[in-house]
């Protein structure tokens, strides 16, 4: 069979490339496309084109008081018809590309419960090194965060979303309270949406149990544990014990076994613990909490089931979910 000579390529009429050079110039690069609702306007320009009236409501979220916008996103489409299956809420959850157990507990809670009209669109945020083994990797991961996110956030935007959550949950510990409002006001900005975080969550959901003294299981490496100590000390309870696991890598933390989690349970348990929070939502850990909360006799708050929670309930939607810890079934 005679040799096959590859001829150069020549892509000067080439359509698919021509289209791509003219959308490389037309849209910006990574974190430069804001998605931003109008809620001020009376009129909207919907996705399809079509110019409607701008029909925002307003609600208060249930937790924190806070006015919530709720955009309009149906208007613009069949006279008025709502998203099929999001027809409730329509949620945009932001999580690192490393992350497989978000999503999933989210669409479990949901699912396993038969919480109708609530849909849940993922955007994520691109990690290109997923692995530390120092306390300065891990920072570098958080600072790839920071760079990545707002990109995330547009192209979970375009779904046009009422209501944005945090999948992720080490950015929004960092700095204390005062680091969480900023975290969460740059989101907000940059939207016009509302959004829960892991941190905050937790905070409402401690004092839904009044815990005073608490004990954490995280999987981060020690710089980051100090962070979430910090934080909750900072917003007034005493945390005397933080378990991480010290995973060195974002993909790793997925692997943390069922038995693994309940060792570092009973670890930080005693009598002299009100409650025991979970960090990391790449950490498995709504099931292994449910499990656990009737042995130890104690509160078990697992941060994927406390931050859907948070934003369930901030809506309105106050659906008593089971099989994802008491916070979210008493509640």
């Amino acid at each position: 069979m005679p040799a096959t000579t590859k001829r150069p390529r020549d892509d000067t009429n080439n359509p698919m490339k021509r289209n791509i050079d003219e959308l490389k110039a037309k849209y910006p690069g990574r974190g430069e496309t804001r998605q931003c609702y109008d809620l001020t306007s009376k009129t909207r320009t919907f996705s399809n084109e079509t110019v409607a009236e701008n029909k925002t409501r307003t609600i208060k979220g249930l937790l924190t008081g806070r006015e919530i916008v709720i955009p309009d996103t149906k208007t613009g489409y069949y006279g008025g018809t709502p998203d099929a299956l999001s027809h409730v809420r329509k949620f945009g959850v932001i999580a690192p590309s490393t992350n497989t157990i978000v999503e999933y507990d989210f669409w479990k809670m949901l699912v396993k419960n038969d919480v109708e009209g609530v849909g849940l669109h993922q955007g994520h945020i691109l990690i290109r090194k997923a692995k530390w083994s120092t306390d300065d990797e891990l920072m570098e991961f958080l600072c790839q965060l920071r760079v990545e996110i707002d990109h995330a956030i547009d192209r979970c935007m375009t779904a046009e979303p009422e209501y944005l959550v945090m999948g992720m949950s080490a950015e929004t510990f960092y700095g204390g309270w005062e680091g969480n409002i900023e975290f969460r006001q740059h989101i907000e900005d940059r939207t016009n949406l509302r959004v829960a975080t892991g941190a905050e969550a937790c905070k409402y959901a401690l004092e839904k149990f009044g815990a005073k003294r608490i004990a954490c299981v995280t999987p981060y490496m020690p710089v980051m544990d100090k962070q979430v100590a910090e934080f909750f000390e900072e917003i007034g309870f005493e945390c005397p014990r933080v378990h991480g696991f010290k995973c060195v890598g974002a993909v790793e933390i997925a692997h943390v076994t069922e038995e693994m989690a309940e060792a570092a349970l009973r670890e930080v348990d005693g009598d002299d613990i009100d409650c025991i929070v979970q960090c990391g939502t790449n950490l498995s850990f709504v099931a292994v909490a449910d499990r656990m909360e009737p042995i130890l006799g104690k509160p078990i708050i697992p941060i994927n089931a406390a931050t859907l929670w948070f934003a369930l309930r901030e809506n309105g939607i106050e659906t008593k979910l089971y099989g994802c810890s008491r916070l979210c079934r008493e509640f």
